[in-house]
Formats: C-alpha cells, sequence, structure tokens
C-alpha cells in the first residue's frame, strides 16, 4: 500500500530548539575530512567577519534527519522505514550555520509521488534560529521501496 498523498502540503510542530556547539561543528568536519580551518578554528571564522566557527554545508542533516521522525513515524502516513532510501538532499542557505546558534526546525511535507512501484516522499526542513532568524532549508528525497515480488 502506497503512501498517502493527501499529506502533501502538510507541516508539523517546530522542534524543540537545538543548541550548536563548537565540538559539534569540529567533530563533524573532521568526520566528513572537512579541513577548512573556519570549520575547527574559532580564529580563522572571525577573519572571515562570523562570530565563531561555522559549520560545513552538510551540518544541518543532524536536525534535520533528526526532526524529519516527525514525518516518518507518523503512523497515519504510512511509512516502512525498514524499506526507505535516501534519494536526494539541497540546501539553500541564508546563512552559514555558527557555533553558538539555537536552532529550529519546521518539517513539512513537500511531495508524495509513486513510481515503478515505489513512493518517493520529499521533505521540507526549514531550520532557523529560535529567534526566528532564518538560517537554511533542507529538501530531503527519501524512496520508500514498495514490495518485491
Amino acid at each position: 500500500m502506497g503512501l498517502d498523498q493527501s499529506f502533501t502540503g502538510r507541516s508539523y510542530p517546530p522542534s524543540a530548539p537545538y543548541q550548536v556547539g563548537r565540538e559539534k561543528i569540529r567533530e563533524f568536519a573532521t568526520a566528513i575530512g572537512a579541513e577548512d580551518a573556519a570549520y575547527h578554528d574559532p580564529e580563522a571564522a572571525r577573519a572571515l567577519g562570523y562570530p565563531d566557527v561555522i559549520a560545513p554545508p552538510t551540518f544541518p542533516m543532524v536536525l534535520s534527519m533528526a526532526t524529519s521522525r516527525q514525518i516518518v513515524e507518523d503512523p497515519a502516513l504510512g511509512v516502512d522505514y525498514s524499506r526507505v532510501v535516501h534519494g536526494d538532499q539541497r540546501f539553500a542557505y541564508s546563512r552559514p550555520v555558527t557555533a553558538g546558534d539555537e536552532l529550529v526546525c519546521v518539517n513539512s511535507i513537500e511531495s508524495i509521488n509513486a513510481r515503478g512501484g515505489h513512493d518517493f516522499l520529499t521533505t521540507r526542513s526549514e531550520i532557523g534560529t529560535s529567534a526566528g532568524e532564518a538560517v537554511v532549508t533542507v529538501w530531503t528525497m527519501f524512496v520508500v521501496r514498495g514490495e518485491e515480488g
């Protein structure tokens, strides 16, 4: 049984605030092999005009993947997470994520399409500060594989 396409456009409540720590940014940067000094050294980031270290472009996945559970665990939508594979990822930035940011994420379902026996669920995560400043929009496509044979 496919996903309920009437969920397209549905938004979920904002996440609890996520405090972006300097060490979390450094750990993430190290894990992905990002060596830019602005990801590791506060002085290098300040020389570029930032108040502290900045996060690599894919860092918002830490927050958006954690909060996407609101969607994939919504029993009425019908996602069988054991059948999910990652399909696509896009980011549109207003500004970099910086250590010290307190971020909130609002998730919505942008589209649900069925093709070739599979469902394609595209989510949109609006990530901003708890004070309301937009930071980044993240689009994630989940492919929910259809039943085999």
